[in-house]
């Protein structure tokens, strides 16, 4: 099985989805395109994986490569190759879909409850999880669902965290791959923006990782899992 793997900032931590992706025996083609513009080519892949950043989805002045990885993740989708697109990789996809990007409208920070929606319910990646569930957010920007997409989730921030595309497309608002050890390497790495986000972070963040941490970490895994068993080799 092979997956590439988009990284649209310097610190970008796999977490969960690379446990989940280690587990299958994947082959991983990592890509970075904020460096030197590559992205994968359709017929090298059998699936799509495009992480986070702190550019927005519509900032091609600084990130250029964003129409064209919009483009890409919407041909592996209509090809009918796994697709997952994570915060910024979720914003980008829904652009690649023809929504809208709104940039700056929906701060949210931290272990963060998120809802399923019913039609989540009969999903084959979220469908086994607990109605309501804790998950780490760092986002400030949002999207309109693309036209055909099945709604998955919500929180009381952002009515879109979560939606599929087609068989296995899919995008979260929410960063299901941050493990414990990855928000404390963020913590650690963006001690300002952190704070920015959440005044007393720095202080909070120890008894918030006890409080929430493992079972966000376990629904990570699970969702992480999920996805993985979506992808079929080409």
């Amino acid at each position: 099985m092979r997956v590439a793997v988009v990284e649209n900032t310097r610190i970008t931590h796999h977490g969960q989805v690379g446990v989940a992706l280690h587990e299958a025996g994947t082959r991983i083609g990592q890509y970075r395109p904020y460096l030197d513009g590559r992205l994968p080519a359709l017929a090298d892949y059998d699936a799509l994986v495009v992480f986070g950043g702190e550019q927005t989805a519509l900032a091609d002045d600084s990130h250029p490569y964003l129409p064209a990885l919009a483009a890409t993740m919407r041909a592996f989708s209509e090809a009918d190759r796994a697709v997952l697109g994570i915060c910024l990789g979720a914003q980008i996809l829904a652009r690649g879909f023809g929504a809208q990007n709104l940039i700056g409208t929906v701060p949210e920070f931290g272990w963060c409850p998120v809802q399923l929606t019913e039609a989540a319910q009969t999903d084959p990646v979220l469908g086994a999880l607990p109605a309501t569930f804790p998950i780490f957010e760092w986002h400030s920007d949002t999207f309109s669902l693309p036209d055909g997409a099945v709604h998955l989730a919500h929180s009381a921030g952002a009515a879109h965290q979560a939606y599929r595309l087609g068989r296995a497309t899919y995008g979260t608002q929410f960063h299901f791959e941050a493990s414990r050890p990855v928000v404390a390497d963020w913590s650690r790495s963006f001690p300002t923006l952190a704070e920015a986000m959440q005044p007393g972070w720095a202080a909070d963040h120890p008894t918030l990782a006890e409080r929430f941490g493992p079972e966000a970490d376990r629904i990570g895994l699970q969702i992480a899992r999920g996805f993985v068993a979506q992808i079929r080799p080409a």
